[in-house]
């Protein structure tokens, strides 16, 4: 069957923290979210893998990693080469400075050992992401797409992309010059036979000014009444509230609203009286594959 207007509800950074483990892990297991993302270098990884393992756990996809910015809570790579790491020996605190500084075959090894780490954990991985965006060349403008999005088909996996733009969307709105990337992403894409979704929504990560919880939940309900027809993704970081995720988690607050937001009720009956379905990644796996395109590799010249 084919879905009129869809919506990815994901859930990143699965793995980082007890906190966002527990708050991921309610989420999937009610069925108030479609798909979370998980960090193979993060310190909650072993908790969390060990659940989706004994779950079989089949919408969680892997999320890319490769950067640590919470200054409390830093990680190292898999793989410990050098140029991924900073003076201190973590993981890049933000993604100009991985782009500026990572070694590209260095980045390669590392995508291929993130994924074995999560197979050896018995993982069954839905599609694969990336940690901060720090693979599209935002930063410094030197994108990692055309890896990332060779080891996806390699892996049999839909990638986190995106075909068209919102520009109503308060991240990609502030992007100058973003159609030519993006057409050149999405045709690589079809050229490898890697599904991609069709939108990209996105909310801002920290609290706002004067934002409060009933702002934050106004906004994003009315988005979802313009919600574009086709398949889009969006991305919560959710995060139980307590003591050490307060003390060591940058905009803690946000994180247990975006949690008690996707526990609310209200989401799900907006969602229906907007006539907007819940889906997943194993749906663009299936429907939105589109033939390998050979004219599509003139787009990328």
């Amino acid at each position: 069957m084919t879905i009129r207007k869809g919506l990815i509800i994901n859930c990143d950074d699965f793995g980082q923290s007890k906190a966002a483990n527990q708050a991921i892990m309610q989420l999937l297991e009610e069925n108030k979210v479609s798909s979370a993302t998980i960090m193979v270098p993060a310190p909650g990884f072993e908790e969390a893998a060990q659940w989706c393992a004994k779950r079989r756990q089949p919408n969680v996809g892997l999320h890319l990693t490769f950067n640590s910015e919470a200054l409390h809570l830093r990680w190292k790579s898999i793989t410990e080469h050098p140029s991924l790491h900073d003076e201190q020996g973590y993981l890049h605190e933000n993604v100009e400075q991985f782009e500026r500084k990572a070694a590209t075959q260095a980045v390669v090894k590392e995508m291929e050992a993130q994924y074995e780490r999560a197979l050896k954990h018995g993982m069954r991985l839905s599609h694969v992401d990336n940690h901060m965006g720090s693979l599209y060349g935002i930063a410094a403008g030197r994108s990692h797409i055309p890896h990332m999005l060779w080891k996806a088909r390699r892996w049999k996996l839909p990638a986190r992309l995106f075909r068209y733009i919102d520009h109503t969307d308060p991240l990609l709105s502030t992007i100058p010059n973003l159609e030519q990337p993006v057409r050149k992403a999405s045709a690589l894409a079809d050229t490898l036979g890697v599904p991609i979704p069709d939108y990209l929504l996105s909310h801002p990560y920290h609290v706002q000014e004067q934002e409060t919880y009933d702002s934050f939940k106004a906004w994003i309900l009315s988005r979802l009444y313009r919600l574009p027809e086709g398949i889009s993704e969006t991305y919560f970081h959710p995060g139980t509230d307590d003591a050490w995720m307060q003390a060591h988690i940058p905009s803690w607050e946000k994180r247990v609203w975006e949690h008690r937001l996707l526990m609310d009720e209200d989401l799900a009956y907006t969602m229906r009286d907007a006539g907007v379905e819940l889906t997943s990644y194993r749906y663009v796996e299936k429907h939105l594959k589109r033939p390998r395109l050979r004219a599509a590799w003139r787009l990328l010249r």
